[in-house]
């Protein structure tokens, strides 16, 4: 066979395989999803995945008239991240095994890299519960104000993932490793700077968090939030077109009216005057203002946000299954007051079912010039080496290959903690 790996190549590419899971750090701790490479390329790479159902319940015997439709939401997801490391060695460079040892090695760091980036951005964007903390991080009591969120909102208690930039982290471990009246965990605190879980999540260490601009938005931004503002939102699990073809909604967004969006940017964080998060499953008010991030700006007084607001202003199965706030003083004119008030690094949590990783496929002969190993990591993405020497140059051209898609598929599973703020 032309351009077949030798032994030593073999040998390297598993240890890519071997590195490359031991690198996945973020993307090992989210659901992932197997789909059917044939009909993905036959949809574009997009499916759309089942959110979780939310159930009533209702007192009495007498169900008569409680009987009702359930309302099943789903997200798109696609698969379009395709990551690739190339790299030419020519015949003389191949004499030395250590200098392609070395590329192997920069390849798996960085498309490992690639892919928690991946996981990292999605949920850093789009994870709607903020806290904001006026304060540098500390330690426990950061970490449980967001275990309080998730609890208050009713998310499942388990499976709940931190992940903080290092800097963050390591301010925490400090904290631990101080307090010498406990045993085991200050001493691995100040050797290793390791948490491990803190309040009911398991946290891991960033090698860099994205940043979150301060909100330039003006302090007069305000929002109607009467009834016949209609700025509330009525999931759909479909539309119907004027044709009478149906499709498919996407209820993770929504678009409200404000009366201005002036410097408003993706990714800020905002709260509204009077509207506060419910439990998700009792429809009890936390007491707790519900927050929401912005995720584009279409123009002068429109904002597409994550999650909608699904309040209790319209009277329907899908309102009732999944209202996630309440408006206790409607007014025209109700504040918008935003939770980044300082440019800082994000810090994002999740429970597992919020994120799914999807593993994508190449299909590359084997038997068309180029020699070609693939495998499949521990979290089911499929690596591809691929390799191709050019009789005119003797340089041999290699690369190694991965596709997926990271989606987010439950934003109200999800949030961010933003430190030192004001």
């Amino acid at each position: 066979m032309s351009n077949e790996f030798n032994k030593e190549e073999k040998v390297a590419f598993d240890q890519i395989i071997e590195g490359f899971s031991d690198s996945l750090v973020l993307s090992r701790n989210v659901s992932k999803y197997e789909t059917d490479q044939v009909m993905m390329e036959r949809t574009g790479d997009i499916i759309w995945r089942p959110q979780p159902y939310i159930a009533q319940s209702f007192s009495g015997t007498d169900m008569t008239a409680n009987f009702y439709e359930n309302t099943q939401l789903s997200v798109p997801a696609s698969i379009n991240n395709s990551q690739c490391v190339p790299w030419i060695l020519s015949a003389t460079e191949l004499r030395d095994e250590l200098q392609s040892g070395r590329l192997v090695d920069a390849a798996k760091q960085r498309l490992a890299s690639d892919i928690d980036s991946a996981v990292r951005t999605v949920a850093s964007l789009y994870g709607s519960i903020v806290v904001k903390r006026t304060v540098a991080a500390t330690g426990y009591d950061d970490i449980s104000l967001c275990d309080t969120a998730f609890n208050e909102q009713g998310i499942p208690d388990f499976d709940r993932y931190f992940a903080l930039g290092p800097r963050d982290y390591n301010a925490m471990a400090g904290n631990l490793a101080s307090r010498y009246t406990m045993t085991g965990k200050p001493t691995t605190a100040y050797e290793k700077a390791y948490l491990g879980q803190v309040a009911n999540f398991e946290t891991y260490k960033m090698g860099i968090a994205k940043r979150l601009a301060a909100a330039a938005g003006g302090a007069g931004i305000t929002m109607d939030t009467r009834d016949a503002a209609v700025n509330y939102y009525v999931p759909a699990a479909t539309s119907t077109a004027a044709t009478g073809e149906k499709s498919n909604v996407d209820n993770r967004f929504q678009t409200i009216t404000v009366s201005t969006t002036a410097n408003v940017a993706a990714g800020d964080a905002f709260v509204v005057a009077d509207m506060n998060a419910v439990h998700h499953i009792t429809k009890e008010d936390t007491g707790s203002q519900k927050t929401f991030r912005v995720v584009s700006v279409p123009d002068g007084t429109h904002l597409v946000i994550t999650p909608p607001m699904v309040t209790d202003q319209v009277s329907t199965a899908a309102t009732a299954q999944y209202q996630n706030c309440v408006i206790n003083t409607k007014a025209a004119n109700s504040a918008i007051t935003f939770r980044n008030t300082v440019a800082a690094p994000v810090n994002c949590f999740w429970q597992k079912d919020a994120i799914e990783l999807l593993p994508g496929r190449y299909a590359v002969p084997s038997d068309a010039g180029a020699s070609v190993l693939r495998a499949t990591t521990e979290n089911g993405l499929e690596v591809i080496m691929s390799k191709q020497v050019d009789i005119n140059t003797l340089k041999t051209k290699l690369r190694v290959d991965t596709r997926y898609g990271v989606c987010m598929k439950q934003p109200e599973m999800a949030g961010i903690i933003l430190f030192s703020q004001t």
